[in-house]
């Protein structure tokens, strides 16, 4: 996917559009339905160039916010602005056209060709249909452009709704659930594009239910929760927030039973847990206990093959944050 990056156009423009103003501001940002908070007083800035992952559960906000970036549903509360041009400002319309947006579910017109679909939406973004052949190309479509869009897979329609994101040299990305339908192939590419968009210093904001995916390459991750911002960070720094325990992985030199491996006292150590588990021992530890807990192992000698320190997955740190969140405790 734009492993060619034509339809990219690979100028300084969005370089020399960044201002002092952050890419993305929300202060204070509500949206109620009735009695329902979908989004609950949100306050994010997103620099220029930077990749933001949006992660939480299913009805967590995450939609609605993207909805109200884009101007689509109007904030009960708050401010939104989009490289400084607020989002219900007169000066939006102008803004709003730096904007791609890929939605979680891509609706297209199933009578149009790929080509002409492209060019649908270039004249909607005031784009120049040039770069339409040129995107169909970079996404892979270029053999099936005549072809209607009623005959393309999932995947292929996950692709075209890529390529009209990008149409007009967006400085903005929002992206909901990008890689739904993507093989593993169309995905490395896609990773491919987001890196060289980056380079260009386009602002990038995706959710993805695949939080490894996220993990290896965003700058940091915003974590909703019933509407509400529930931690911002890098992930080593959602990781310390979390609190979780960490595990090491002890494996013993030739099958050595647990009690040849393991001082007796380290099961006695507050907030250590210790459980056989193939092909060794896995023990749970604060991470204030760490060295205490290597130290004791490393003390078992020639008993011990190697060790292997393991940190709390994105996914154990989104489920150990929304925790705290519900308990009001820390995990």
């Amino acid at each position: 996917m734009l492993t060619g990056a034509a339809g990219v156009n690979h100028s300084t423009s969005v370089l020399e559009r960044r201002g002092s103003d952050p890419a993305i501001s929300l202060q204070g940002v509500r949206k109620h339905y009735g009695t329902l908070r979908a989004v609950d007083g949100v306050d994010l800035a997103v620099q220029p160039g930077e990749m933001l992952g949006l992660i939480g559960h299913n009805g967590a906000g995450k939609s609605t916010l993207f909805k109200l970036m884009l101007g689509l549903e109007r904030a009960t509360a708050g401010d939104i602005a989009i490289h400084g041009a607020p989002v219900r400002g007169s000066g939006f319309r102008a803004a709003r056209r730096r904007l791609g947006y890929l939605p979680e579910n891509v609706v297209l017109y199933d009578n149009l060709s790929g080509r002409e679909t492209l060019r649908f939406f270039a004249r909607l973004k005031g784009a120049e249909d040039r770069q339409c052949d040129a995107l169909l190309g970079d996404v892979g479509l270029s053999s099936a452009a005549s072809r209607p869009v009623r005959e393309y897979s999932k995947g292929m329609r996950q692709r075209l709704g890529f390529a009209q994101a990008l149409l007009g040299d967006p400085a903005v990305l929002l992206l909901d659930e990008p890689i739904t339908g993507l093989d593993p192939a169309a995905i490395r590419d896609f990773h491919a594009t987001l890196d060289a968009l980056r380079a260009r210093g386009v602002t990038v904001v995706l959710t993805s239910h695949i939080l490894a995916e996220l993990q290896e390459r965003v700058d940091r991750l915003a974590v909703l929760g019933s509407g509400k911002l529930l931690a911002t960070g890098s992930v080593r720094a959602l990781r310390q927030q979390a609190d979780l325990p960490l595990m090491v992985i002890v494996h013993g030199e030739g099958g050595a039973s647990p009690d040849a491996v393991l001082p007796r006292k380290l099961c006695l150590m507050q907030g250590v847990t210790v459980r056989e588990a193939f092909p060794g021992l896995h023990i749970a530890c604060p991470r204030a206990s760490k060295m205490a807990v290597l130290a004791a192992v490393a003390r078992a000698g020639a008993r011990v093959r190697d060790i292997e320190l393991r940190e709390p997955s994105l996914e154990e740190v989104f489920f150990g944050l929304s925790r705290q969140a519900v308990e009001g405790v820390p995990s």
